[in-house]
């Protein structure tokens, strides 16, 4: 009996609900970091995943607020210890998430969320299988091609690049556990609906418990 009991929601038992690894992805401009921002400014009781770098600390960024900031020795030795979610070298500079900021968090009772690209996603499904996985779809592509030019950050041909890469993300999405469409203009929807995703995954009655 305490075995099965044990394998159940411990809010039956009036204790606090296990802690969640929320995994948002999809296609380059679908408004994933604008999700994000929005609930920071709602409040949502996330804590938001840092990432690490060994690249030179700027002027007025806080260590551990804009980035872990780390020696290019350390951070190589993460990655022979395999303590990073994922990593990549950009520009000359290591980035990656490390686990142990997830970990603590989760340990300390805190639903965790992370916005990283649908082959990252895939790489972390493996690592921790009882991760959310949500992917943020625009309604369509006019959408989504609207939304790139709209940035003015792209070339035309950087565009359609991003486009026929999303057309492959977009492929993959049955390897997701949620989908969340997220229209032009209609933001607050899209965030509601991940809120309503997380308060239900809160109340299963076999939970998910991440392990890293």
């Amino acid at each position: 009996m305490d075995e099965k009991r044990s394998e159940l929601n411990p809010i039956i038992y009036g204790r606090p609900p296990e802690p969640l690894l929320v995994v948002l992805s999809g296609p380059s401009g679908v408004g994933k970091d604008s999700a994000l921002m929005r609930m920071r400014e709602l409040g949502f009781p996330f804590h938001f995943v840092v990432t690490a770098t060994d690249r030179p600390q700027r002027p007025g960024e806080i260590d551990g607020v804009d980035y872990h900031f780390v020696t290019t020795a350390q951070f190589e030795q993460m990655i022979d210890q395999q303590e990073l979610l994922e990593w990549a070298r950009v520009y000359n500079d290591y980035k990656g998430i490390p686990k142990w900021d997830v970990r603590n968090a989760l340990n300390s009772g805190r639903d965790v969320i992370l916005r990283i690209d649908v082959q990252g996603a895939a790489t972390l499904k493996k690592l921790a299988p009882d991760a959310i996985t949500i992917f943020m779809a625009p309604r369509s592509f006019d959408d989504l091609h609207q939304r790139l030019k709209t940035r003015r950050t792209d070339s035309p041909n950087q565009i359609e690049e991003r486009l026929a890469k999303a057309a492959g993300e977009m492929e993959q999405i049955d390897t997701f556990d949620y989908v969340v469409v997220n229209p032009a203009a209609q933001l607050d929807t899209a965030v509601g609906q991940i809120r309503s995703i997380i308060f239900a995954e809160k109340q299963r009655v076999r939970p998910r418990r991440v392990q890293l």
